[in-house]
């Protein structure tokens, strides 16, 4: 499985390989593109990373398109009533998904999607990597990871960790580093993760893993205390906090790089090459500048920009780890 460094590295290596001998179409071909307005549908609610990163870009997509591109939020189940939406589109380009990883998870926690998960989507790039991070009260007795993890298996299911709900991607990432770890924690849901970082700074349960970008400020303030991050290296907003790695944990996670969030854009199957590489482009193009790199790192997070087989790669690789992870912490379908 290659990590997020190897992924964003070797980009431009290995895309001119993987689409040898294809005929694809030029820029040209899609003079047409874009026609009118171009709706960008977020799966999820107003303010999250992934409608606030949606947001930033859609100015500037729309000047480097000329024509509008508006930012619309399709909320519900778990991501999928946008997801459907989209997947039901024109394959014209004018319609994209603005997914994150949870869209890896998706075949593992319902019976049913309203959309073929391997096949209704063309991805496009990722806009953004941002870290995980495991984080306690500041008044928790452990110091760090491997002092959690020795009382963990002292006394199995004892220690309580909160996530945003069942089936979560919070959920999905604290299963995995509990398998890593060889522990067994209880786990206790809350309609949001924003109501799971509460949980630990009044004490109700005793941990949460969650994006940076949505607990820095409790962090930074001093009330959590962050025992370990996911990535190969440590993260700028945060430089004395170990990664899983650096952390005793090298088995987590591809080459010991744990959990990483991201947020990126999709179009419907069947979307032409040419449209699907503009895109890319200019997504890619977009997160060089200098404040959308700026935006970027106030939430703790990386700009991405991949090609669009890259994405696929990294796509694949996620929905075959999760669905080992379902499979063995119980993980069931709705």
């Amino acid at each position: 499985m290659l990590s997020r460094r190897q992924i964003i590295r070797s980009s431009l290596t290995t895309l001119p390989l993987a689409l040898a001998g294809q005929p694809r179409p030029s820029f040209a071909q899609a003079v047409a593109w874009p026609s009118r307005p171009i709706r960008i549908v977020v799966a999820w609610a107003p303010g999250g990373a992934v409608d606030t990163i949606a947001r930033r870009l859609a100015p500037k997509l729309s000047e480097a398109l000329g024509k509008p591109v508006v930012v619309e939020n399709k909320s519900g189940a778990t991501g999928t009533i946008g997801a459907a939406e989209v997947a039901r589109a024109a394959p014209d380009g004018h319609t994209l998904l603005a997914m994150d990883n949870t869209y890896a998870m998706l075949p593992y926690l319902f019976q049913r999607l309203p959309f073929d998960h391997a096949t209704a989507f063309r991805p496009v790039t990722i806009s953004a990597f941002s870290p995980v991070m495991l984080a306690v009260n500041r008044d928790a007795p452990w110091r760090d990871l491997a002092g959690l993890i020795a009382a963990a298996k002292q006394d199995p299911e004892k220690i309580t960790y909160g996530t945003g709900g069942i089936g979560s991607a919070p959920h999905f990432a604290t299963a995995a580093f509990a398998q890593a770890a060889g522990i067994r924690m209880l786990h206790v849901p809350f309609r949001g993760a924003g109501e799971a970082v509460t949980s630990v700074l009044s004490r109700q349960v005793d941990l949460v893993m969650v994006s940076l970008g949505s607990a820095l400020g409790h962090v930074q303030g001093g009330s959590l205390r962050v025992l370990a991050m996911s990535g190969t290296h440590r993260t700028p907003a945060l430089p004395s906090v170990p990664t899983f790695a650096e952390a005793g944990l090298p088995a987590f996670g591809p080459n010991g790089e744990g959990v990483v969030n991201w947020s990126g854009l999709a179009a419907p199957t069947g979307t032409p090459d040419a449209v699907v590489d503009r895109l890319q482009a200019e997504v890619a193009k977009a997160l060089e500048a200098q404040d959308m790199r700026d935006f970027l790192g106030s939430l703790a997070s990386e700009p991405g920009g991949m090609p669009p087989a890259r994405f696929a790669v990294l796509l694949a690789e996620e929905a075959a780890r999760w669905r080992v992870v379902a499979e063995t912490s119980g993980i069931e379908r709705q």
